[in-house]
């Protein structure tokens, strides 16, 4: 589980789908209201607070986005106590409910991406795909000092899918950021045939 703070009030949590195996939570169950996912949320808060410093006590807007292959993508923001204390956050230690007011929307994303430090490693990826045949598709942003590679898992034959995470987890690791954040903030390198276009320009 990573968390990051994207503002004073908003953060952004990353889960694996191996933090949910370990909680006995499948994707699924975070569309569904069960006391795992209430557990697993309070523990979220719990070590955004021991990390960061942010309360989650009042009203939360929380969105949750699914990623294939990567995980999920949790981002809380913090709205206004509307003039009440926050007295009631340790008053009330077992309300749960009553502090987190949580208004949650879900979106789930079937694009596969994943970063790169160096562009060293996004030239060897995209040799390695294209000589396996998996793919000559992507696109390739710039983003936060990285190098991210997204490609459309509809472009991608089935039966190729897991060969294509393998090669992208073995030079990249996946990454929290969603596509949406990623197309509003990231600056667009190739717009299209990333894969085909690195290896046209850099295959030595």
């Amino acid at each position: 589980m990573k968390i990051e703070r994207l503002s004073q009030d908003k953060i952004r949590i990353f889960l694996t789908f191996d933090d949910l195996l370990e909680r006995g939570i499948q994707k699924e169950d975070m569309w569904r209201e069960i006391p795992k996912v209430h557990d697993l949320f309070s523990e979220m808060m719990e070590q955004a607070y021991s990390e960061l410093g942010f309360d989650a006590s009042g009203p939360l807007a929380v969105e949750v986005f699914a990623l294939p292959a990567q995980g999920m993508v949790v981002i809380v923001t913090r709205g206004k106590m509307n003039g009440q204390s926050d007295e009631r956050a340790t008053d009330d230690e077992d309300t749960e409910d009553e502090i987190y007011e949580m208004e949650v929307t879900m979106e789930q994303s079937d694009i596969v991406m994943y970063s790169f430090r160096d562009f060293e490693d996004v030239i060897n990826v995209c040799k390695q795909l294209q000589a396996a045949l998996l793919t000559e598709d992507g696109r390739l942003y710039s983003y936060n000092g990285k190098w991210i590679l997204a490609l459309e898992p509809a472009l991608i034959e089935t039966a190729r899918h897991n060969a294509v995470i393998a090669l992208l987890a073995e030079y990249g690791e996946a990454t929290s950021v969603t596509y949406a954040m990623l197309e509003e903030y990231g600056k667009i390198i190739m717009p299209s045939q990333a894969v085909r276009e690195i290896c046209t320009h850099f295959y030595n």
